[in-house]
C-alpha cells in the first residue's frame, strides 16, 4: 500500500505519540475557526485504562500500515522507551514505505523516565536522522542537536501548561499562594522517578536554607512527596533529613496530587526548585512560569533556557549549597527589567513574585496575555513544519 499525503490541505491529519499529553494538546490554536491541523485520538493499548496511553499503539508498523488511509503524518513526541531500537527501526521504513512524513520533536536529550541513557541515545541516532523535520524547544538543545547529529532542529517555544481561561480567551483566576513574612523553598519529588535527585537536592536544599537563616534571612524549606513512590529507600532518606533539620523544614507526604491541587501547592511557593540529576527541559519550569513561581534550576540540560528573564528562572549546582541560596537570593530580591515592562512605581526594577501577592496576580495576568499570542504562533509554527514536511515527501516519492 503507498499514500498521497494531501500537500497544503486542511485538516492535516496528525497522528501524535501521544495525543493526550498536555503537551500535544496545546499545540492546537483555540482560536481557529476551522481546524488546519487535527491530532487523532490515541488508539488505547487497553480500553480497561482509558487515561492509560503508553506503550504507544500508533508508533508501530503494523497499526501504521493498517490505518495508512487515515493518516497525514507521524508526529513523536515521547514515548519511545516503551520500544526497543529495533521496532523503531521497522517504524521508520513503514513511513518510508507509506510515504508518511516523520516529525519528531527533540523534548529529551536524556530520558528522565530511565537511569541508563544507551537505549535512549540509540533512538535518538534512529529518529534525528530519519525526520523530515526536527523541532525542540530552545536555542541551546537546537545547537546541540547540531553539534552531535549535524542537523538543526527547528525551535517553537514551549507553550502554556496551564492557564484555565486560555482557550475562552477570558482571565480565569490562578492561585497565588497564602501571604507569608517567611520565603518558601520547595521542591516536589514526587513520585522519585529516576531523573529525581530526591536525597541529594533535599541535603542541597536544606543546607542552603539554613546559610540563609544564619545571615537572619526568614527563610523555610518544604518538601513534597507522594505516599507512593518508585524508590522507598531514596524516601526514607528523605524523611530522615527533613526531620533531623528541624522546625526549619517541613516535609509533606500525600497522594499524587491532581492538576488543582498541585497549582494550589506550588503557589503556596517562593521558588520552587527543581531536583533532576539529568533532564534536557521541564515542563515544570512551564508550569511555574505560568504561575508566576520563581524557579532554582540546576545546572543540567536546557531548562534555564525556557524563561531565561530576570526572576522567571536562576540556576544552581546540585551539589553546592551556595550557588542554591545564591540562586534564591536572586530570585526573591527585586530584580532589574526592560524599561518597557510592567513596574509601577520603579519602571526599571520589580519586586519578586512572593506568594500571596497582588503583583504575583498581575504577573500571572502578563503571563496569560503572552500566552495567548504564543499559543497562536505555536500553533502556526507547526502548521507551517508539517506543511513543508508533507511537501518534502511529496518531492522525494514523486
Amino acid at each position: 500500500m503507498t499514500h498521497d499525503a494531501p500537500i497544503h490541505a486542511a485538516p492535516i491529519r496528525v497522528a501524535s505519540v501521544p495525543a493526550g499529553h498536555p503537551y500535544v494538546r496545546s499545540l492546537l490554536d483555540p482560536a481557529e475557526a476551522t481546524a488546519r491541523v487535527v491530532h487523532l485520538a490515541d488508539p488505547l493499548p487497553d480500553p480497561a485504562e482509558p487515561a492509560r496511553w503508553w506503550p504507544p499503539v500508533v508508533l508501530d508498523a503494523a497499526w501504521l500500515r493498517a490505518h495508512a488511509d487515515e493518516v497525514d503524518l507521524l508526529h513523536v513526541h515521547f514515548g519511545t522507551e516503551s520500544y526497543p531500537t529495533e521496532h523503531l527501526v521497522a517504524v521508520v521504513e513503514a513511513l518510508r514505505e507509506l510515504r508518511l512524513p516523520l516529525v519528531y520533536t527533540v523534548h529529551d536529550l536524556t530520558n528522565p523516565q530511565l537511569v541508563d541513557q544507551a537505549p535512549h541515545l540509540e533512538h535518538l541516532d534512529v529518529l534525528i536522522p530519519a525526520a523530515d523535520e526536527l523541532i525542540t524547544l530552545t536555542d541551546p538543545a537546537a545547537d546541540e542537536v547540531e553539534a552531535r547529529w549535524g542537523r538543526r532542529p527547528t525551535v517553537i517555544a514551549h507553550p502554556a501548561i496551564v492557564d484555565p481561561g486560555l482557550d475562552e480567551g477570558r482571565d480565569a483566576e490562578l492561585p497565588v499562594g497564602t501571604p507569608g513574612d517567611a520565603i518558601v523553598v520547595g521542591v516536589h519529588l514526587r513520585d522519585l522517578r529516576p531523573n529525581v535527585a530526591g536525597d541529594e537536592t533535599v541535603r542541597t536544599l536544606l543546607a542552603a536554607v539554613a546559610a540563609l537563616r544564619a545571615t537572619g534571612a526568614p527563610v523555610e524549606a518544604r518538601v513534597d512527596l507522594n505516599e507512593r513512590v518508585r524508590d522507598p529507600e531514596q524516601a526514607a532518606r528523605v524523611r530522615e533529613l527533613v526531620r533531623a533539620a528541624g522546625p526549619a523544614a517541613t516535609l509533606v507526604e500525600h497522594p499524587r496530587l491532581d492538576d488543582a491541587a498541585l497549582e494550589r501547592s506550588l503557589a503556596d511557593l517562593d521558588v520552587s526548585v527543581l531536583p533532576y540529576r539529568h533532564g534536557t527541559h521541564s515542563g515544570w519550569v512551564e508550569l511555574c512560569w505560568d504561575l508566576a513561581v520563581p524557579v532554582a534550576a540546576p545546572r543540567v540540560g536546557h531548562a534555564a533556557a525556557q524563561h531565561p528573564e530576570a526572576g522567571a528562572t536562576a540556576s544552581f549546582d546540585l551539589d553546592d549549597p551556595a550557588s542554591l541560596a545564591a540562586a534564591v537570593i536572586a530570585l526573591v530580591s527585586p530584580h532589574a527589567v526592560d524599561e518597557t515592562a510592567d513596574a509601577h512605581d520603579d519602571p526599571a526594577r520589580v519586586p519578586a513574585s512572593r506568594r500571596g501577592t497582588a503583583h504575583r496576580a498581575d504577573q500571572q495576568r502578563r503571563h496569560r496575555r503572552l500566552r495567548r499570542q504564543q499559543r497562536h504562533d505555536v500553533a502556526a509554527a507547526h502548521l507551517a513544519l508539517y506543511e513543508r514536511a508533507l511537501a518534502t515527501v511529496a518531492a522525494v516519492t514523486a
